[in-house]
């Protein structure tokens, strides 16, 4: 019996009906899991062994290696992850995904699913009317697992017999029997099928089913197992092409992680099989050598034990895996551009909410960091290396007695009315376009309302900056010394958030907020009692008393629009972005 074109094409069609029967499975595993699943993996510490858990739970749940990899470089593009840290998720997903073998081997091989693979997919369209959007995931997932099973005994009923096609057997034989060179053959066609195929799992069964089959011996189904793990690689090192040097550095690490694995595992190949062989006849089945029967839950126990003991030794090299990955891949500096391009929107974070959410906080954190913090300051005559200095409030105020001639309104529509603007659109595109928890909805409301906030505090400034420049110079030292004194209290608001802030925690800058705030208002009734003072005694115009009245309350606004800012930004956030804070508060200052 030959095996034609057609057998060919059922070949492949059981393949993409295998694949397919994967990603709906996956897809709806996704929907049900995914929040929790991205919440966890958002907010894991930098434990290693916390981290490996992590992967594998994640991986184990949604059933795709690929689909957890493509998240931790999303997140790590978005630097909710650091380096480490990935790396501990990703050795995790290399073993959660030795949980798909287990489940053909025993539900394909083992148990006869064909017979209920129909009526499961009747039973779980069934959810799919629902209303409810998980009762339709369950459905979804429940017609996903059962075409898988479908897929896969329509695949080991399209692979040619090799009683019926002699041939193909005496054409392997060939390859088969070159020792060591036949193991790296085999180890070559495991790693450009699963590039071909883009799922560890579809080669996976196919490697399964050619060794029930009979065609290759365990030692080569093993090599196949091998490449599978370096093929699998290629789905995030793809992804990480257009990403920034963080999630290349990622992927990177994902590929670098499993040829070591591969390698030692070559150096003990031999050996490592026969304890497998062993295993497997304790558990009371004929040795894989001897047995095809034998060879699919050998290759599954082979699977997992290198998998296991593959990331209890390199768990310990993480941090050289690390330094490495950071040499092949160095930190791409981002060439000086105008402050009013974002930095660090891109469509593309619109994938998963926490990675929308995390670039919305990096924006307008640097907003506020950059031009916000620029244009208060030299709204008020003063440079902003000064403010971040030692040199005391009086001391700043006494040296800054130049008029900078600040155009408020110009600053503002070149540096900030672009990117507010950008930040507003992407902030509803996420709400639009993204199922976002409560939680996660309450937080792009607040970065929506921190923008808004920084926006009336350029406004605010902008009626402030008049008068501060007017009275600079002023023959009246009385009206000059309330506006030096207003720029004082300006001045220890902002060290307060700008310069204080990151030597602090949470807490104790919430605390430092709430002195800064009881602070300004007794400097402010100090203020009062002064300007009523100079309008009694006549030391002043009447136009300048009305210039101090309404710049009183100006000042006023302005620190508790800059505290309220600072409190959303830094106080109230989620433990999920404690590491951004951390990054972009190491962002140097233009100056």
């Amino acid at each position: 019996m030959e095996y034609g074109f057609t057998d060919i094409l059922q070949l492949i069609g059981s393949l993409g009906l295998f694949l397919f029967g994967m990603k709906v499975m996956s897809d709806a595993l996704l929907r049900l899991a995914g929040n929790k699943m991205r919440s966890i993996l958002a907010t894991m510490t930098s434990n290693r062994f916390l981290g490996i858990a992590t992967g594998f739970l994640i991986t184990s749940v949604i059933q795709s290696s690929s689909a957890t990899t493509l998240m931790v470089v999303s997140f790590s593009n978005a630097s909710l992850l650091t380096l480490p840290e990935a790396i501990s998720v990703i050795m995790g997903a290399n073993i959660g995904t030795t949980i798909t073998a287990w489940l053909i081997t025993l539900l394909g091989f083992k148990v006869s699913m064909s017979a209920i693979a129909l009526p499961l997919v009747g039973f779980g369209f069934l959810f799919t009317f629902s209303k409810k959007d998980n009762t339709k995931n369950w459905g979804g997932f429940i017609i996903g697992f059962a075409i898988l099973f479908i897929g896969l005994q329509f695949l080991k009923d399209a692979m040619p017999n090799i009683d019926e096609n002699p041939q193909i057997l005496e054409f392997l034989k060939q390859y088969t029997n070159a020792g060591f060179w036949s193991v790296l053959l085999f180890l070559l066609i495991g790693t450009i099928l699963t590039l071909i195929i883009q799922s560890s799992s579809a080669t996976m069964a196919l490697t399964l089913i050619m060794t029930a089959q009979g065609w290759i011996p365990f030692e080569l189904a093993a090599a196949m197992v091998l490449g599978e793990n370096i093929g699998t690689t290629i789905t995030a090192n793809i992804a990480a092409i257009v990403a920034n040097y963080q999630a290349k550095r990622t992927a990177r690490a994902h590929l670098i992680f499993n040829i070591l694995g591969v390698i030692w595992m070559l150096a003990l190949f031999y050996p490592f099989l026969r304890m497998i062989s062993w295993m497997v006849q304790e558990l009371g089945s004929s040795s894989p050598f001897v047995s095809a029967a034998a060879i699919p839950v050998a290759i599954s126990l082979f699977h997992t034990f290198f998998n296991i003991l593959n990331t209890f030794i390199l768990v310990w090299f993480i941090k050289p895996i690390s330094r490495l990955v950071e040499k092949m891949v160095p930190e791409i500096i981002t060439p000086e551009r105008a402050i009013e391009v974002p930095k660090f929107l891109e469509r593309k974070m619109l994938k998963y909410p926490e990675t929308a959410i995390a670039t919305l906080y990096k924006e307008t954190d640097y907003l506020y960091r950059n031009a916000v913090f620029e244009i208060v300051t030299h709204a008020l005559n003063i440079h902003r290396e000064d403010i971040l200095s030692d040199i005391k409030a009086k001391k700043v105020v006494k040296k800054s007695v130049e008029d900078f001639e600040t155009d408020v309104r110009a600053l503002y529509l070149s540096k900030v009315k672009t990117i507010y603007g950008e930040i507003i659109k992407y902030a509803t595109l996420a709400q639009s376009t993204l199922k976002l928890t409560e939680t996660q909805n309450r937080r792009i409301m607040q970065i929506k309302l921190a923008n808004r906030k920084m926006v009336e505090i350029i406004r605010d400034v902008g009626e402030l900056n008049r008068n501060v420049s007017k009275y600079l110079e002023s023959e009246n030292s009385y009206i000059k010394k309330r506006y030096d004194n207003y720029r004082k209290i300006v001045i220890s608001g902002l060290r307060v958030i700008f310069l204080y802030k990151d030597e602090m925690k949470k807490e104790e800058f919430q605390q430092e907020l709430i002195i800064l705030s009881n602070k300004v208002e007794n400097s402010l009734e100090n203020e009062s009692v002064e300007i009523d003072k100079l309008i009694r005694e006549d030391l002043i115009t009447t136009d300048m008393a009305s210039s101090l009245v309404n710049d009183h309350d100006n000042v006023q606004v302005l620190i508790e629009k800059l505290i309220e800012v600072a409190q959303i930004l830094y106080v109230s956030a989620d433990p999920l972005f404690n590491d951004i804070q951390e990054e972009t508060s190491s962002i140097d200052n233009a100056a």
